[in-house]
């Protein structure tokens, strides 16, 4: 399982350019010191977004959400971003540009130098970097058609008193590789976390829904990080009159869901067929989650004209007016 993973990760798709503090630089020149601060902590935060090639040409999913949420992210931990986010959005619409991409995974990344060694890192400069490369279906094509199995973890989600769960942090995610890696060698395919109270979190990079008596559930984000693929999901269900609750529930509620799925930039709507080896209702992709996944790709494929807002084309050249209304 350790070679299989090791082949995996050398064989990481790449790109030609990232751009890097206001300047394009070649894929192999995008480094920094050994002594990086945030290298060293993990004290930075990080977007995960995606570009789709639809019917009017490629178009960024939710970006200027995703461009919000990015901001937020660096106020919760006291990080002051060097650019507006009207110089991110054209930036990363100029790093698609330069690599000749119609669907990609846009990673914006904001992150200390190495001028600064201990915890205290006041003064340290603060670094922003947008990288892009292809990417299909994160869990593989046949988890989207069939779903996938998921395993509890041993690895509880982080308490929002002891780390900042609003912020895509990107130390947090040592607890989210730790779980991934523990499922994975498990012969699963992804994790499902607790909070520390004993509920159902999200999955290591997930956010998750489940579908009962025609009802969907999902935690509240006092829980969760409010995913963006997640609030597409809840307006989505709205448009077909399906209720969506939010709130708290326990591992045993998934076991006799009559579905589940999770979803994310990544993990795009992905089925949940089993958890824990218990079988989630008939063990396939159930008519509820169906139905939301075919709408929610073809929102971001722009063959939905209710949704065209939520795509930021390629050839766009002005920057949104940034509404304060959005949750991000």
């Amino acid at each position: 399982m350790i070679f299989e993973m090791e082949i995996k990760m050398s064989e990481s798709p790449q790109s030609e350019k990232i751009w890097i503090d206001g300047n394009l630089v070649g894929w192999n020149q995008a480094t920094v010191h050994v002594l990086t601060h945030t290298l060293h902590y993990g004290y930075g935060v990080f977007e995960g977004i995606r570009m789709y090639n639809t019917d009017n040409g490629p178009a960024v999913f939710r970006l200027e959400e995703h461009l919000i949420r990015l901001f937020r992210s660096a106020k919760i931990l006291g990080i002051e971003i060097p650019f507006r986010k009207e110089d991110i959005f054209r930036a990363t619409l100029e790093t698609v540009r330069a690599n000749n991409m119609e669907e990609c995974y846009i990673r914006p990344l904001v992150f200390l130098g190495d001028d600064k060694r201990g915890l205290n890192c006041q003064g340290a400069k603060v670094h922003v970097a947008i990288a892009v490369w292809p990417w299909g279906a994160y869990l593989g094509d046949e988890a989207l058609s069939n779903g996938i199995k998921v395993k509890v973890s041993s690895f509880t989600r982080h308490h929002h008193n002891i780390f900042m769960t609003k912020a895509k942090v990107c130390g947090a995610y040592v607890n989210s590789i730790m779980a991934k890696m523990e499922a994975v060698k498990d012969g699963y395919d992804e994790a499902l976390m607790l909070d520390p109270n004993g509920n159902v979190a999200e999955g290591s990079g997930e956010n998750i829904f489940i579908v009962r008596n025609g009802k969907i559930k999902t935690p509240p984000v006092s829980a969760i990080l409010d995913g963006i693929t997640r609030d597409s999901i809840i307006s989505l269900a709205s448009e077909m009159d399906t209720v969506v609750e939010e709130q708290y529930f326990s591992r045993d509620e998934v076991y006799i869901a009559d579905e589940a799925f999770f979803t994310g930039t990544a993990a795009e709507l992905t089925p949940i067929n089993s958890l824990d080896n218990r079988i989630i209702g008939k063990g396939n992709v159930g008519p509820i989650t169906k139905k939301l996944q075919t709408m929610f790709f073809e929102a971001l494929r722009g063959k939905s004209k209710k949704h065209k807002n939520w795509l930021c084309y390629l050839g766009t050249q002005a920057y949104p007016t940034w509404r304060q209304d959005l949750n991000y």
